[in-house]
């Protein structure tokens, strides 16, 4: 059984190259990842420097060697402009490798954004954040490692020798990604912010295709985020999130809410969170009409996993784990086995205060 879910989703990744628009990366600690959320979150935070790291694998229950697996780096950097504005610059990569074919991606990326300040006071400021990115990209596949139906005798056999009936005019390409960024937040010295962001992924929709006279368009992706923190007492907070995906005919939403409990003191800050997300995803179900001789398709939204975080921070570090358990139809393959995850950051403060800046991801 599970060699039979391992087929689907080989076929999944790679039946139909015509249809096919590749895959966009994914952070279930979208949080902990801010330059590849939005690009208007690039120097946005307390500190004057950030580093992140972050690393998901997913369905090696299934897949086992060819999980799927993530990883992301990033630096920024915040600079003072006037009495309260500020530039914020950064760089990141990120590489992402999936099924059997080792279809990868690697990423770079140059990073920008101007943080306007719009009011306040002592107590409070509100924030406008503009933000853009320019990227490099390449995709890369092991033409040699895929199997199609022509190697196959029908009763169990298979001959990788034999002619597939596919051929490939290029096995990786390199293409420019533009992404541009929007976001809105409000601080409280006493503690507590809120914000809203929205960004633009692929404006530039590059060229997928692996064949030469095709030109694939990757769809652009465009993503909505909020969130923010509520302090009942000094030491208690609330943090909801939520992000929202829209690519193509494809949409994604997680939510859900932390708990934030304060251990140190003022000079001495640590603090730990725990918290449950949900996902939901629009899922493909397909089928073929018999009478008609055609095949069908239609969508459903559905869970697709509970997603159970924690998160440690100390000082200027943070390190943050989650785990997503599968609810979706293919759990009777993972067992509920979905991804895990880890993400790092660390601050470097700088003597450079002007108060209240920046909601706490």
């Amino acid at each position: 059984m599970k060699n039979f879910y391992f087929l689907l989703a080989i076929l999944f990744l790679f039946s139909g190259w015509n249809e096919i628009k590749a895959q966009d990366i994914h952070f279930s600690q979208f949080y902990q990842s801010p330059l590849n959320l939005n690009p208007a979150m690039t120097g946005v935070m307390h500190c004057n420097h950030r580093f992140v790291v972050n690393y998901r694998n997913q369905w090696s229950s299934i897949l086992r060697n060819n999980s799927f697996s993530t990883y992301s780096l990033s630096y920024d950097h915040k600079i003072p402009v006037g009495r309260d504005d500020y530039f914020g610059v950064g760089a990141s990569l990120w590489g992402d490798k999936a099924g059997e074919s080792n279809f990868s991606t690697t990423q770079g990326r140059l990073s920008g954004s101007f943080s306007k300040f719009m009011s306040g006071d002592r107590s409070r400021s509100n924030y406008l954040v503009f933000g853009a990115d320019l990227g490099i990209a390449q995709r890369d596949l092991d033409i040699s490692r895929l199997q199609w139906g022509t190697q196959h005798d029908g009763i169990g056999g298979f001959d990788p020798n034999a002619p597939s009936g596919e051929n490939f005019d290029r096995d990786n390409f390199f293409f420019a990604d533009i992404s541009l960024g929007l976001m809105w937040f409000t601080t409280w010295r006493e503690g507590g912010s809120i914000y809203f962001g929205a960004a633009a992924h692929h404006v530039n929709r590059p060229n997928q295709s692996f064949f030469g006279d095709n030109n694939i368009e990757l769809y652009t992706k465009y993503t909505l985020h909020g969130g923010g923190e509520y302090q009942l007492n000094p030491r208690f907070a609330l943090v909801p999130n939520v992000v929202a995906f829209f690519q193509g005919p494809s949409f994604q939403v997680n939510s859900g809410l932390s708990a934030r409990f304060e251990l140190g003191t003022r000079n001495d800050p640590q603090s730990f969170q725990i918290g449950a997300w949900l996902r939901l995803v629009n899922n493909y179900n397909w089928g073929f009409n018999a009478a008609e001789n055609v095949a069908t398709e239609d969508y459903s939204i559905g869970a697709d996993a509970i997603i159970l975080t924690s998160r440690f921070d100390f000082d200027f570090f943070g390190l943050g784990f989650s785990y997503d358990i599968n609810v979706s139809d293919l759990r009777r393959a993972t067992n509920g086995n979905g991804a895990f995850e880890l993400s790092f950051i660390y601050y470097i403060c700088g003597p450079e205060v002007r108060g209240v800046y920046c909601p706490r991801w």
